[in-house]
C-alpha cells in the first residue's frame, strides 16, 4: 500500500510546484482531488459488492472516472481496499489512463498547452461569472482559475 500512497504524494508534490511556478491553476488540483474522492467512492461500493453479491459499479465507469483525473483516488483504493488488483484486462486499461493523465499534466506545461489551459480558464472564469452575483464566490473562482506569475 505504501507505493500508492507515494505515486499520490509525487502527484501532489508535482502539482503544488506546478502551481508554484506559475503553470496551472488551483482548480485543476481541486478537480483531481474530487474526481479521486468520487473514484475512491465507487471503488468502495463496487468492493462491498462484490462482497455481498450486490449489483456492481460497471468496470467501464471505474476507468472512466480515472481517466477523467480520478486516478489518485483509484490507487489508493485498488491497493487500500484490495480490489481490482488482479485482472489484468482492467490493469491494463487502467495504466493507459494513468498514463494520458500524466501525459495530459505534462502538456500543460507546454507553450501549446499553456496557450490552451489560459483559454479554457478564461472561458470557465467568464461562464461562471456571468452566472454568480456574489463578490465572495467570484473572488474565489478568480483564485481557482488564475495561473500566477511565472517565477
Amino acid at each position: 500500500m505504501r507505493i500508492a500512497y507515494v505515486i499520490v504524494a509525487i502527484v501532489s508534490l508535482f502539482l503544488g510546484l506546478s502551481y508554484y511556478l506559475g503553470y496551472t491553476p488551483p482548480l485543476i488540483a481541486l478537480l483531481i482531488l474530487c474526481l479521486s474522492l468520487v473514484s475512491y467512492f465507487y471503488y468502495a461500493k463496487d468492493k462491498k459488492a462484490a462482497l455481498t453479491g450486490a449489483w456492481r459499479v460497471p468496470e467501464n465507469t471505474l476507468q472512466l472516472l480515472s481517466l477523467a483525473g480520478g486516478w489518485p483516488g483509484a490507487i489508493i483504493a485498488q491497493q487500500g481496499l484490495r480490489h481490482k488488483t488482479k485482472k489484468v484486462s482492467f490493469r491494463l486499461v487502467f495504466g493507459f489512463a494513468v498514463l494520458a493523465n500524466v501525459g495530459g499534466l505534462v502538456w500543460l506545461h507546454s507553450g501549446s498547452g499553456q496557450i490552451t489551459l489560459q483559454g479554457i480558464m478564461r472561458a470557465v472564469e467568464k461562464g461562471v461569472n456571468g452566472y454568480v452575483t456574489s463578490d465572495s464566490i467570484s473572488t474565489t473562482l478568480v483564485f481557482l482559475t488564475a495561473l500566477p506569475d511565472k517565477r
